[in-house]
């Protein structure tokens, strides 16, 4: 099986990296590590030193038994050399290798135990919640207080520079478009999916969140604005241990979390699985006032709605590693959840020929339920070529979501005098869809001096959305079938990726270069109706420059080009009411957009960050609402360009041992133009800033977190959105010897987070004022159990990176600046 994986291997360099050949004649050699009393010691350091100039050749760590192993080994004279806690270091005789035999194995090596011994030690460890990195800001929510209890979406909210409106789309530095990955892989899901998917995500299995502003060409040109990175727990330990986090709160009703994480690891193989529950009700309250013009006359409507909603959540994921050599493991992950829900809406609209007059009003009540349900499945294989940096990497993936919507729409229609206007309208929606998604790709990494690094790889995805409304009308009488509504969309998208990067490492700095090309073929269906067939390629060059001027300041310059493709729900025409005067369809011929994005870093001693961007869209999408007659709509449309600046500037700091914090400014343009937008023109844009600080403090054995948060007023399109803040606290203890873990916590302190908006631009003339359930008091209890032991080997599954973690570094692995002995 070995020789057949070197030589599949050995066929895929080749077609990666034009003809490298790897395979050599080589020999295995192999050993025995024991004590002073023949037991053997297992997860120990050992290496495989030069003989000539002690350099180290290979390295490895002795499995249970106390075996090491090192595969291709050129001929030469070397020198075993072994370390680990508690004992002394050793060493064997000089090893010559002729090259005439297959394997040599060493006489057994015995290690004397340390004449010294540790005494006992106490550390307190721990990452900080916000950490900004060369190319990216890492938000480690498993070390976050006001994490528990709370959803991956609304743990997001409260990164830095990110923000979700109330139709879920997500915007990062005042710019939508952001693509969100789950472990280093796209989702593929529009805003509302995606939104379901991260609700149903409990923020107990949430690890950390990776902000990138600017990715290399490794990554998918895909997100004008960034990638959002979420990364999800996965144990670290040997043995059998785990997790168990049971959360209940209070917002306008109770709320419920139960999740459960299982590792267990036993030789080469490695298990584990979390699974998670939720029930988690929500509340909505909406209204909207707006004047249409009506010739002469103006026709104003008053609309008010009531959106209760109750979603639960049953997710898991399950997997397992196995190392086939000390060099090459094989993963396997499989994903997935159920998500049912209803809402159930009230809506009453008061219409008038003058403010304050009703002349009649109309009265709808729908009933929304919804089943989501996700399936995926990863297979992933790492190969470690060399002891230099040489990998080759993986991943088949195939994920499959099915939703079933069925909703009912009751309308009743009243004179302001009296009586009925005229008969109730009944509509009755069936909308079941389903996306089915496929990827494969390979990456290569190649050393190719002390200071140059190769890389390039492949990919190719293929998505497909099934999606059948299924519509019945009734004006009083029986339903039948509305043929005006009912129809069915079908979107296919294949893209074909290939990047190249390199990267250049100086006494007092790095350069890389990187180029994707990609090509995509897409068609969009309206089945009888309308299709829509596209295909193009696109290069996406990126460079990245860093420079530290001395001790205390680094430099860095970045700038990469992106594509947003539209998501096939923002293509899908369908028509969804709120109540007959409202209601939102896609747009079948949104195009794609391009954008330029520009960055200047600074950061001085590591603590103060500031960032300068500037990015350029032509063809940039856009949200907006259209007024026609009576009636409003909310679609996507192409503007012109938008033009976009910022600039970023974080710090953490520390007040006294026990107070520590952070502060995040982030100032930002957002500008968009467009001659011909609806028989309409638009050119608008307007400054705004979000501010963001955490205060963290520690009283003896107890923690505390603070979170406030201000967002300005702002022009975004066509809308002016209003100023949005908020405060959330959270305090936490741990019990018997950090096994137990209990925080209690309240989101939106003073209650004032709302989400109002209104816009007179393109013949409309509406406010929307919006109030969810954002206070939220909740209690979280976690429970550690298991054995404690430091695995041999740390892996992630997908397309995460592969490390090798020795025991010897226990002490020191994770310990961060704020770290106390």
């Amino acid at each position: 099986m070995k020789t057949t994986l070197h030589n599949i291997y050995t066929l895929l360099i080749l077609l990666l990296c034009t003809g490298t050949a790897f395979a050599q004649t080589s020999s295995a050699v192999s050993g025995k590590l024991v004590d002073d009393k023949g037991v053997p010691i297992s997860y120990a350091s050992v290496s495989l030193l030069n003989a000539a100039d002690s350099a180290v050749v290979k390295g490895t760590l002795t499995t249970d038994a106390g075996i090491y192993k090192f595969d291709a080994v050129k001929p030469g004279s070397y020198i075993i050399k072994a370390n680990s806690v508690g004992y002394t270091n050793a060493a064997s005789a000089v090893v010559t290798m002729s090259g005439d035999k297959g394997s040599f194995t060493v006489p057994a090596i015995s290690m004397k135990a340390a004449s010294k011994t540790l005494n006992t030690v106490t550390i307190t460890s721990s990452k900080p919640l916000i950490e900004r990195k060369i190319d990216r800001t890492v938000i480690n929510v498993e070390n976050s207080l006001l994490a528990a209890g709370n959803n991956a979406l609304e743990i997001l909210e409260r990164a830095p520079g990110v923000t979700v409106d109330n139709n879920d789309n997500i915007s990062l530095k005042g710019k939508q478009g952001v693509m969100v990955m789950i472990n280093d892989k796209l989702t593929y899901l529009s805003a509302t999916q995606l939104a379901t998917l991260l609700r149903s995500t409990d923020g107990n299995t949430v690890q950390s969140i990776e902000i990138i502003t600017n990715p290399s060409a490794k990554y998918d040109a895909a997100g004008n604005s960034g990638i959002i990175n979420i990364k999800l727990k996965k144990n670290k330990q040997a043995g059998t241990n785990g997790s168990l986090a049971v959360s209940v709160g209070k917002a306008r009703k109770w709320r419920d979390n139960l999740s459960l994480s299982l590792n267990h690891k036993e030789g080469d193989v490695n298990l584990f699985g979390t699974f998670s529950h939720g029930d988690n009700p929500r509340y909505r309250d909406m209204s909207i006032n707006r004047t249409i013009k009506n010739g002469t006359n103006n026709i104003y409507f008053d609309q008010m709605t009531r959106m209760p909603s109750k979603n639960s959540y049953n997710s898991f994921k399950i997997g397992a590693d196995w190392d086939i050599t000390p060099n090459n493991t094989l993963g396997l992950v499989v994903s997935g959840y159920t998500g049912p829900g209803v809402d159930d809406n009230f809506t009453r609209t008061n219409i008038g020929s003058q403010p304050g007059l009703i002349d009649s009003f109309l009265i709808s009540t729908s009933i929304i339920n919804s089943n989501g349900k996700n399936l995926a499945v990863n297979f992933n294989d790492r190969l470690k070529l060399d002891t230099v940096g040489q990998t080759l990497s993986f991943d088949l993936d195939y994920s499959r979501f099915r939703n079933n919507n069925d909703a009912e729409i009751l309308t009743n229609y009243f004179l302001s005098s009296g009586g009925v206007q005229h008969a109730p309208l009944w509509l009755r929606n069936q909308t079941p869809a389903i996306i089915d998604v496929y990827s494969a790709k390979a990456d290569y990494a190649k050393p190719l001096n002390k200071t140059m690094k190769f890389e390039t790889g492949a990919k190719f995805s293929s998505v497909k959305t099934d999606n059948d409304l299924r519509a019945q009308i009734s004006n009083g009488g029986p339903f039948v079938n509305d043929t005006a509504r009912s129809n069915r969309f079908v979107y296919t998208e294949k893209i074909a990726a290939a990047y190249t990067n390199f990267n250049k490492q100086y006494t007092s700095g790095s350069i890389q270069l990187g180029l994707r090309a990609e090509y995509t073929q897409s068609n969009g269906n309206l089945l009888g109706s309308t299709s829509v067939n596209r295909s193009y390629l696109n290069l996406f060059p990126s460079l990245f420059f860093n420079k530290t001027l001395s001790p205390k300041n680094d430099l860095s310059f970045s700038y990469s080009r992106r594509i947003d493709r539209p998501n096939y729900q923002d293509l899908n025409p369908f028509v969804y009411y709120l109540d007959p005067y409202t209601y939102s369809a896609g747009n079948a011929f949104l195009k794609p957009q391009y954008t330029h994005n520009l960055e200047l870093a600074y950061s001085y001693n590591k603590t103060v960050n500031i960032t300068l961007g500037y990015s350029h869209t032509t063809d940039a999408s856009l949200e907006i609402i259209i007024t026609q007659g009576n009636k409003t709509f909310q679609t996507i449309a192409n503007v012109k360009t938008q033009k976009g600046y910022s600039v970023d500037i974080f710090s953490p700091y520390s007040v006294f041992k026990w107070w520590t914090g952070n502060v995040n400014f982030n100032g930002f343009y957002a500008g968009f133009k467009s001659a011909d937008l609806y028989g309409g023109a638009i050119d608008n844009g307007r400054k705004a800033f979000v501010f963001k600080t955490t205060q963290n403090l520690l009283f003896g054995s107890y923690k505390a977190e603070i979170m406030a948060e201000y967002r300005s007023s702002l022009t975004y399109g066509i809308y002016e959105i209003r100023r949005q803040y908020g405060v959330s606290a959270a305090v936490g203890r741990a019990f018997f010897d950090k096994k137990i873990n209990i925080k209690v916590g309240l989101d939106d302190v003073f209650n004032t987070r709302r989400n109002d908006i209104s816009s007179n631009e393109l013949a409309n003339n509406f406010v929307i004022l919006q109030k969810r359930d954002t206070r939220y008091f909740k209690f979280n209890v976690t429970y550690n159990f298991g054995n404690a032991k430091i695995k041999q080997r740390e892996r992630r599954t997908g397309a995460e990176e592969e490390k090798a973690v020795q025991a010897g570094k226990l002490i020191a692995a994770n310990v961060s600046s704020n770290c106390r002995i």
